[in-house]
């Protein structure tokens, strides 16, 4: 199996991010220098994915430390603007503003001639801990599934999603590198398409057995048997358990919980919002229309294009995520420990510091 492609690369003095809106067709790294550019990235679905954009979030930060410091400008003045620029790009992934409010704790603890190093340093740090969480989710991920499982996953949750390896799709890696011999259906998560583009060439670059239905799909199979399993990521996780993850994952939860089938989670502890209380007080982006009516093509000379599919003036909805309720969850995978009900107590002792909550 091939290494794990990451969706960011440090290069000293500046960020270059993968552009996952290119994929699968091309692969092109574009360059950032400053906080302002590096939420646009977020906002344009460039860099996705809730440990991703959190890690991206942080080497923003550093970014803008390293232009101001250059400029004699007042760096943490700057910083603290910064700050809401990134936080405001996408509001469901409590990752990101984890990731903020660590890089600011670290700057206030940092004299204002060491700040941009320290900055960077911190940074690096995040990335690196992040693929390190995933390896072990992957680890304990793998140890609940049997010998030759069939898994369902919905969207993108590997590699790409987060610093490398992935949350759900780095369960799948460390099955397969455990000797099982795993086959995975991935849902073609409408409207952009992130099981059909990012997670089909992800496990088909890996050379893992992999099957694409669409999402309306999911249905059949879980009626015929297919899955042993369902595995997805998550952008924010609240006290009680409620998971927010990229739209459909709640009807994939409600048709695994009608067909017996265990319907885990897979995320890093940074994902998990203990103030908040319950999915209901999640918050849900909703994203352009235009995401809904049009989707991608290729034209003759093998550029992407966009096609429009529906009516014109015909009213859209687009929440971007939804909560699937914890009672519906089998357990949840985290570097720390694999959380069983009732999540409420599992992640308050998680929180508090008294036990891994396996």
């Amino acid at each position: 199996m091939k290494d794990a492609v990451t969706p960011a690369r440090w290069r000293g003095d500046r960020l270059e991010l993968l552009d996952q809106t290119l994929l699968p067709h091309e692969e092109v790294w574009i360059e950032y220098r400053d906080a302002t550019a590096v939420a646009g990235a977020m906002r344009d679905m460039i860099v996705r994915g809730a440990p991703a954009i959190g890690i991206t979030a942080a080497y923003g930060i550093a970014l803008e430390a390293l232009r101001l410091a250059g400029d004699g400008a007042d760096v943490r003045r700057g910083l603290d603007v910064a700050a809401e620029i990134l936080r405001d790009a996408r509001p469901t992934a409590v990752n990101l503003a984890w990731a903020i409010d660590r890089m600011l704790r670290v700057a206030a603890s940092t004299p204002d001639a060491e700040l941009p190093k320290r900055l960077v340093v911190e940074a690096v740090a995040i990335h690196e801990e992040d693929v390190e969480a995933n390896r072990t989710i992957g680890r304990l991920g793998a140890e609940l599934l049997g010998a030759s499982p069939t898994v369902l996953t919905h969207c993108n949750a590997g590699a790409l999603a987060t610093g490398g390896y992935g949350t759900a799709l780095g369960v799948v890696r460390a099955a397969k590198e455990a000797g099982k011999r795993i086959a995975v259906f991935a849902g073609e998560t409408r409207p952009y398409l992130q099981g059909a583009r990012l997670t089909a060439w992800e496990l088909q670059r890996d050379e893992i057995d992999t099957t694409l239905i669409t999402d309306s799909m999911a249905g059949h199979f879980f009626q015929k048997g297919a899955f042993d399993a369902v595995i997805v990521g998550a952008d924010r996780i609240a006290r009680n358990g409620d998971t927010a993850n990229k739209i459909g994952t709640y009807t994939v939860a409600v048709l695994a919980k009608a067909h017996g089938v265990p319907f885990y989670v897979a995320a890093p502890v940074s994902t998990i919002d203990p103030a908040c209380p319950s999915g209901d007080r999640i918050p849900i982006e909703e994203r352009s229309p235009g995401e809904v009516t049009e989707t991608r093509g290729i034209d003759a000379s093998g550029q992407p294009v966009r096609v429009t599919i529906a009516p014109p003036g015909i009213a859209v909805r687009h929440p971007a995520f939804d909560v699937t309720p914890a009672a519906l969850i089998a357990a949840i995978i985290t570097e720390r420990g694999v959380l069983r009900a009732p999540y409420e107590e599992a992640i308050s002792r998680l929180f508090d510091g008294k036990g891994s909550g396996r």
